[in-house]
């Protein structure tokens, strides 16, 4: 069973919070600038992102979103929805199944797959969607703070 959530109101659950089937989701625009921004970030300007021309004459006859783009909105999700603040990625395993172009809309699905509670980690099943088409999935492993911390005030 699939519980959906949204973000918990202090930020982020703590380990004895979660379960397994908690899942949350967010959507996302890709996007001209989206993209050129995440080429900046991340140095990588491979023409097949950048360059309709040559994108063109590629197999995918056209320009796509770099594949760890839509894998960076479902750390959006991890990082602010669930778990949430606090988490911090172990690992992630990652399969692209289909290009993701400008224009199309992501939704991101993060569920909760298995706890360990000695170590506070959990794995979450990560899956992106365009319309329902699957264009990628993988596993990731976060820590996941035990308690919150008292504020500061």
């Amino acid at each position: 069973m699939v519980d959906l959530v949204q973000a918990h109101p202090s930020g982020g659950y703590i380990l004895d919070e979660l379960h397994v089937g908690m899942a949350a989701e967010k959507t996302v625009h890709v996007t001209e600038e989206r993209i050129r921004l995440f080429a900046e970030a991340s140095d990588d300007f491979n023409p097949v992102h950048l360059d309709e021309a040559f994108a063109a004459k590629t197999a995918y006859r056209g320009r796509i979103a770099h594949g760890l783009l839509s894998a960076a909105f479902g750390s959006a999700v991890v990082g602010t929805i669930l778990p949430g603040a606090g988490s911090i990625y172990i690992s992630q395993t990652l399969a692209f199944h289909f290009p993701v172009r400008i224009g199309d809309t992501v939704r991101i699905v993060i569920t909760v797959i298995a706890l360990d509670h000695d170590s506070a980690r959990g794995e979450l099943r990560c899956e992106g969607f365009v319309e329902d088409k699957l264009i990628m999935d993988g596993v990731a492993v976060v820590r996941v703070p035990r308690r919150r911390k008292p504020s500061a005030r």
